[in-house]
């Protein structure tokens, strides 16, 4: 759990991380490096879950070994079913990352949204769904790796 108050934001009280795959922790289907030890680490502190449409095909391949729950989604109503997961995990309980356009809702509902830049870049929607923007995916785990950054970045 991460549990931290941020003056002029509230109190987050994490539990879950839900992210994206393509675009956010990996590039053309392939894990990016440094994401699977992040992930592992991570782990310790949040249940972690991972929402992919699968693109490539390659994300259960990928994602085999780490400490994570993999979901792969239909291509029709993403969108949505982004949100419903966050909110039957407890939005409250959730930080989510994410990059793509089917992302924003997931980002908006969650307590805690991160939009990844990427290689991809990021859609405009799903940048202004978001509570903050980083770089790439190692950058928002450390974030969460270090919440008093949150803080910095967070209050008002």
């Amino acid at each position: 759990m991460i549990d931290i108050a941020v003056p002029g934001f509230g109190r987050l009280v994490l539990q879950h991380l839900v992210c994206d795959y393509n675009g956010t922790l990996a590039r053309d289907g392939e894990l990016l490096d440094g994401v699977g030890a992040r992930l592992t680490a991570i782990a310790s502190k949040l249940a972690v879950h991972v929402l992919t449409g699968d693109t490539f095909g390659t994300a259960a391949r990928a994602l085999r070994g780490l400490p994570c729950a993999v979901t792969v989604l239909p291509a029709e109503g993403q969108v949505e079913a982004k949100a419903a997961f966050v909110t039957r995990l407890g939005a409250a309980d959730v930080v989510a990352i994410g990059n793509g356009r089917n992302d924003r809702l997931m980002l908006a509902a969650a307590a805690l949204g991160i939009v990844v830049i990427g290689d991809e870049g990021s859609a405009a929607d799903t940048l202004q769904a978001s509570d903050i923007v980083v770089r790439d995916v190692v950058d928002a785990f450390a974030l969460l790796d270090n919440p008093r950054r949150l803080i910095a970045t967070l209050r008002a």
